[in-house]
């Protein structure tokens, strides 16, 4: 299909079958889910679960429900896991056959009262515990309270218990990451115990997996890793970014100097220069936290600075003189990964990556 807009993202799917399989490999005994919450990181959630479910993965994640009810729609057989699952939405989860997060004794409890009211047996669920990030999760002091509320309950069976590790990518917390690792192998252990039948149990994010195998359990879980992103160097490099942002410069001004650049003159030419204008601004998704020399593209690889403040749906960046309308501009590929954009504004690839808007084409290698 011809691309809408100048600005493109290309999803190279060749690339995510190379970081599955290398994913696959470091945890070759384990089940896998692959994570495909936030549109994908960004790229398009419907292709990448329809090529996990191709590949044989065995587990979809996602934040939302909405969000694996668009896979059902898009015809999605894989079990999916509802992250964050809400408890107005648990009547839409059972009747798409998603697998909800229970966190606290609240969603434990509401999920009970609604699956009893559907009139289910055995309907899967998962139980999440907090072991040292301090977010969702269930506190492992809690464990005989939640051992009682899963006594005689026939209408929901524990497919699985999960964590997540706080801080695995940074050799600093090793030993607080292997902290984690060892509350959840005994929050398992009892759970498991205790229903008397096997569940699965995963608490491993792409770094987690990659560095520490002892915490693989019976399956893995990986989100940025399968994007072509390690969140270290080492890592990246057995990676391939699935993404590359691309557009053109549609328009090339001569600026002298002590004249003003953009909105609110927030930044004045020291010498004469040229400025490019692209098309792809704040409403596409590029961070308002560039701009001002902070952030830019690259334009036959010369690095060229966003100046002045990101617009809405453009932004002008410092150009070479020999710059012309129509020249190719990438904003990340593999060559130029999506850290190297993000170090500029003190951010991470998950930003950036999962700040595009639907707007921008999507078309695929």
């Amino acid at each position: 299909m011809q691309p809408t807009h100048a600005t493109v993202l290309t999803i190279n799917l060749e690339h995510l079958r190379h970081n599955y399989k290398v994913l696959r490999a470091a945890s070759p005994d384990a089940k896998f889910m692959g994570v495909v919450k936030a549109g994908a990181y960004g790229s398009d959630m419907i292709r990448v679960a329809l090529e996990l479910q191709e590949l044989g993965a065995d587990y979809l994640a996602v934040a939302y429900a909405h969000e694996g009810t668009a896979l059902r729609d898009a015809g999605i057989r894989l079990p999916i896991l509802v992250l964050h699952a809400q408890p107005h939405n648990y009547p839409a989860i059972i009747e798409r056959c998603l697998e909800p997060a229970l966190y606290n004794a609240s969603t434990l409890a509401q999920f009970l009262q609604v699956a009893a009211d559907h009139r289910q047996t055995h309907y899967p669920v998962h139980i999440k515990w907090d072991t040292g990030l301090n977010r969702l999760g269930f506190k492992i002091s809690q464990m005989d309270e939640v051992l009682a509320m899963l006594t005689d309950v026939p209408q929901i069976r524990v497919a699985s218990t999960f964590s997540h590790l706080a801080a695995s990518e940074d050799k600093v917390e090793d030993e607080f990451t292997g902290t984690q690792i060892d509350a959840f192998a005994k929050a398992y252990t009892a759970l498991e115990q205790h229903l008397g039948y096997e569940i699965l149990a995963h608490c491993t994010n792409t770094s987690g997996l990659l560095r520490f195998p002892k915490a693989q359990f019976s399956m893995v879980r990986a989100g940025i890793g399968l994007y072509g992103y390690g969140n270290t160097e080492q890592l990246d490099r057995k990676l391939k970014p699935v993404t590359s942002l691309t557009s053109i410069v549609s328009h090339v001004n001569h600026i002298a100097a002590g004249e003003s650049i953009g909105y609110n003159r927030s930044e004045t030419a020291q010498e004469d220069m040229h400025i490019g204008v692209i098309p792809m601004g704040h409403a596409d998704g590029l961070l308002r936290s560039m701009g001002q020399g902070r952030g830019g593209v690259w334009i036959a690889d010369t690095w060229c600075p966003i100046m002045g403040n990101v617009c809405m749906d453009m932004i002008m960046v410092a150009v070479p003189s020999t710059t012309q309308p129509g020249d190719a501009v990438v904003f990340f590929n593999e060559e130029h990964p999506a850290t190297h954009l993000a170090h500029e504004v003190s951010s991470i690839s998950y930003e950036i990556l999962t700040s595009l808007n639907a707007r921008i084409s999507r078309v695929y290698v």
